[in-house]
């Protein structure tokens, strides 16, 4: 067949799995808020099928729909057909990108954020007047004179000046006592510039543990971002370059402290798969992709933990939860600290609004579900909020801002960083 959704013709047993059930509804965060049946997953995998079959255009309409899906995966986990909705998605999304032209506001906003996001050299540089415009907010009148989605972006972007300066990672950090295993880090690129501390915990908590970590210093994006906004080219040069920085090492494991990141490096057996020069290579990368709570829950504890009189609320990434499965790790962990309380969240499976470049593209709808996030947690009145991902914690911290409301949020390798004895 021909057309703009004609890429998703092979996919189509994919859809047919679906039976419409419903059992999606429920968790679904654009179908909670607009209460629409075409921002369900399953009315988003009838106007796949409706594509496919030539009853249904890419109009800005049908586009609206797809775009208020954040990607996070919470029907896959509700899903009792087992539906694979998200190699659905990035294709529909591919096919967006390919064929459809969004307007120009939004062509160059789009273009402006992957001109620096997945750059860490650019994305620094960007970040050093980030104190200075920051400042803006204290005359609401002057910060409302900036483009409404630059107003957004800065109000989710940390203040650097409340943000720990640290060094790079070093090329090789030796494991403390025996050595048990070889891994390497990926240091990410929102990661890197504003959650420096992040990578220096994991870097931290791995080798207490007995783990020699390996960061190469060539390593760049991994291509998660462009992957679930349908930049698919772009997302598989990124996956191939990243490949290349680790193979020389042969590590037992590569480590990933970004849910959104693990969740794409483990595909990419899936992404590469039709490029016969790295299709073999890519299903042996992603068999040694572990998230940081995998790989420290994997090997026996050796670090003491000390005592923290805590209460916690972990929050689970959906990328994390949904995408990887990965659930029980990060709570084994919380678990192993002497005295920590962990304390329930309410609608835990509902993503906060993150979603990758969501919160910036669709402010409107990321705010709410940030909202509705800060509301959940307080009900269990946590000291700390732990999760394993930047973006959330960006969210939520933005989130928890905006209400009045003051919120500890730590990434699980700095609380595990803080709790050890030495």
């Amino acid at each position: 067949m021909s057309g703009p959704f004609a890429s998703l013709e092979p996919l189509q047993p994919l859809m047919d799995k679906c039976v419409h059930c419903g059992f999606c509804l429920a968790t679904c965060p654009s179908y909670l808020l607009n209460g629409q049946e075409m921002d369900s997953p399953r009315g988003r995998i009838y106007l796949m099928r409706g594509g496919v079959q030539s009853r249904v255009g890419m109009s800005a309409t049908v586009v609206g729909h797809f775009d208020s899906c954040l990607g996070c995966m919470a029907c896959e986990t509700a899903c009792p057909s087992g539906v694979r909705y998200a190699p659905l998605i990035e294709e529909t999304r591919a096919a967006i990108e390919h064929h459809h032209t969004r307007p120009l506001a939004d062509r160059l906003f789009r273009k402006a954020l992957f001109l620096v996001l997945p750059y860490p050299r650019r994305l620094r540089l960007l970040s050093r007047p980030l104190g200075l415009v920051n400042a803006l907010k204290r005359w609401p009148r002057l910060f409302g004179l900036l483009p409404r989605q630059i107003q957004n972006s800065l109000t989710l972007a940390p203040d650097p000046r409340t943000t720990p300066a640290t060094a790079d990672i070093p090329e090789l950090t030796a494991a403390r006592g025996e050595r048990r295993a070889r891994v390497g880090l990926l240091t990410g690129c929102v990661q890197r510039v504003f959650f420096g501390h992040v990578n220096h915990a994991t870097v931290r908590v791995l080798t207490a543990e007995g783990c020699e970590v390996t960061t190469p210093s060539r390593q760049g994006c991994c291509g998660a971002l462009a992957l679930h906004t349908g930049r698919d080219a772009e997302a598989r040069q990124f996956a191939r370059e990243l490949i290349q920085a680790f193979e020389p090492y042969g590590l037992d494991t590569i480590v990933i402290n970004a849910a959104g990141c693990g969740s794409t490096m483990k595909g990419y057996g899936e992404l590469l798969k039709d490029d016969p020069k790295w299709a073999e290579r890519a299903r042996a990368f992603s068999a040694k992709v572990r998230d940081f709570s995998e790989a420290v829950a994997d090997l026996p504890q050796r670090a003491p933990r000390r005592p923290q009189k805590v209460r916690v609320a972990y929050h689970d990434a959906c990328h994390l939860a949904h995408a990887q499965g990965v659930r029980r790790q990060p709570r084994q962990l919380l678990e192993s600290i002497p005295g920590l309380t962990l304390v329930p969240i309410a609608d835990a499976d509902i993503c906060c609004g993150s979603a990758g470049i969501f919160n910036l593209v669709e402010p409107e709808m990321a705010a709410e579900l940030g909202r509705r996030k800060v509301a959940c947690i307080a009900e269990g009145a946590p000291d700390i909020v732990v999760t394993s991902n930047p973006g959330c914690m960006l969210q939520m911290t933005a989130s928890a801002r905006a209400a009045g409301q003051s919120l500890r949020v730590l990434h699980l390798a700095e609380f595990l960083a803080e709790s050890l004895e030495s």
